[in-house]
């Protein structure tokens, strides 16, 4: 029994172990906060069927917006005005792919109130058309001053097939002051008129042209073919399927293009300054991104190839080109090239370096409002917008 009472003892005091609360041990010091999201999107507006938003060069408070049907609707500091800067409801087709796709304004609207519109007429042929502001009140345009810049017809003269798409729909000053305007292939599937190899015709190319005359347009004499007559002068780059967007980086220059695909792959092309694409052939509809068109060889030989693809898979099906980031409200966007698929809402970004997308992200839990993103836009201040065919407007704006 030598060890009979501390071996009580010692059970006793385990006893009471067990039979004691256990004090919780103290909480973990709180982490950081999460980071900010470096992006949100704030709803400027509702509008019908917007395809377009820009401001004339310098101007910090108006923002202009088409619609698909034909209006033109004018915003002073997020607050959508009366009536319309311009309405050419009834005088346009908003059918099949119709409808008012973009509108520019002159780098010197300031002092000569010109700008330009794309759309289609009530035939479905596509159409530039300079308009200018109204004499007597800023934020009206003059209905009655329009000059036709360029008349394309659509379907093609000659033909009888009833395609209704593929029109490109981009106007941008270059950095040149030159006007580029954007045309797709003519419409329907898999290019039927190959237009995107044919020299001759004004589809499926950029056009570059002067419009500081007192009408129409002028080629500039260093355009790539004007001195070859099988292109047409104006052309500046060429092999595009539709070319829906396209957009010159504020800062470089560089041009940034946006070219829908067929059944299988989106891309982005860019053409970095000085040079711009000058002449190159980017390849529909040989190829469909960086790969062989309905064939499993081709020749490759002059064309140029995308800077990114992304293929139909989780649910994507239609690239809308976007802009280089360049405003001074989301500081982690500053440089990235935004882009956005049309039926997933995936929105992607790059920087473009050393002849390469580089840093390439994912935005989309970020920026996407979903399916139906038709177009971005951007403001004088360099900010970027978005925007929905079912009409809702949004700003990127800091995320919280």
């Amino acid at each position: 029994m030598k060890y009979g009472l501390p071996l009580l003892l010692l059970l006793a005091g385990c006893a009471d172990w067990f039979k004691s609360p256990v004090a919780p041990p103290p909480p973990p010091p709180p982490g950081p906060p999460p980071p900010p999201a470096p992006a949100a999107l704030h709803t400027v507006g509702t509008f019908t069927n917007p395809t377009f938003a820009t401001s004339p060069p310098g101007d910090t408070t108006r923002l202009f917006v088409t619609e698909r049907a034909g209006r033109i609707v004018l915003l002073k500091n997020d607050v959508a005005q009366a009536g319309a800067f311009l309405d050419l409801r009834g005088k346009i087709s908003d059918t099949v792919e119709n409808g008012l796709y973009s509108m520019a304004f002159h780098p010197q609207y300031a002092t000569n109130g010109r700008f330009y519109v794309f759309f289609t007429n009530l035939n479905g042929d596509i159409r530039i058309v300079r308009y200018t502001v109204s004499t007597t009140n800023p934020d009206s345009a003059n209905a009655s001053s329009a000059d036709t810049v360029l008349a394309v017809p659509h379907p093609l003269a000659g033909t009888s097939l009833p395609f209704g798409n593929h029109h490109g729909g981009q106007l941008q000053f270059g950095p040149d002051g030159m006007l580029y305007v954007s045309l797709g292939d003519g419409g329907c599937c898999g290019d039927p008129l190959h237009n995107g190899q044919r020299h001759h015709t004004m589809n499926a190319k950029i056009h570059r042209i002067n419009v500081d005359g007192a009408t129409g347009y002028t080629v500039p004499p260093d355009n790539p073919f004007v001195n070859d007559t099988s292109f047409p002068p104006s052309t500046w780059a060429w092999g595009f399927r539709n070319p829906w967007r396209f957009s010159f980086d504020r800062q470089t220059g560089d041009l940034y293009i946006g070219d829908v695909g067929e059944a299988t792959w989106e891309e982005v092309d860019v053409a970095p300054a000085p040079t711009l694409g000058k002449g190159m052939n980017y390849g529909w509809s040989i190829m469909e991104g960086t790969h062989c068109y309905n064939a499993s060889t081709c020749n490759q030989t002059g064309l140029t190839l995308p800077t990114i693809e992304y293929g139909h898979v989780n649910g994507n099906c239609d690239l809308q080109g976007g802009y280089v980031y360049r405003g001074t409200r989301v500081t982690q966007l500053i440089g990235y090239y935004l882009y956005v698929d049309y039926c997933s809402g995936t929105v992607g970004g790059f920087k473009y370096a050393g002849g390469a997308a580089t840093a390439k992200q994912d935005f989309t839990i970020f920026l996407s409002p979903g399916a139906g993103v038709v177009s971005f836009g951007q403001d004088g201040r360099g900010e970027l917008y978005l925007m929905t065919y079912a009409g809702t407007l949004y700003r990127i704006d800091p995320g919280s």
